[in-house]
């Protein structure tokens, strides 16, 4: 169960996988992931985690509340 707060990049890429989103594709300056018509920009990769503030944007515009979020396993 992932916490909604600090996460790797691969682990996020996995949890989206998951909630049935496809990629990431390359795109741009940043990569996405797609669920039907919904497209998702995924931060490039670095040294740090995502934070809890861009995990929450990234979830919002994904139309993942906490709840489910916090129930993937």
């Amino acid at each position: 169960m992932p916490a909604l707060g600090p996460v790797k990049r691969k682990d996020l890429i996995f949890f989206m996988k998951k909630l049935d989103f496809h990629g990431p594709y390359s795109g741009g300056k940043h990569q996405f992931m797609v669920k039907e018509n919904l497209r998702i920009r995924i931060p490039n990769p670095h040294k740090k985690e995502i934070g809890k503030n861009l995990l929450k944007q990234i979830l919002r515009e994904a139309g993942v509340d906490k709840t489910e979020w916090e129930s993937l396993s």
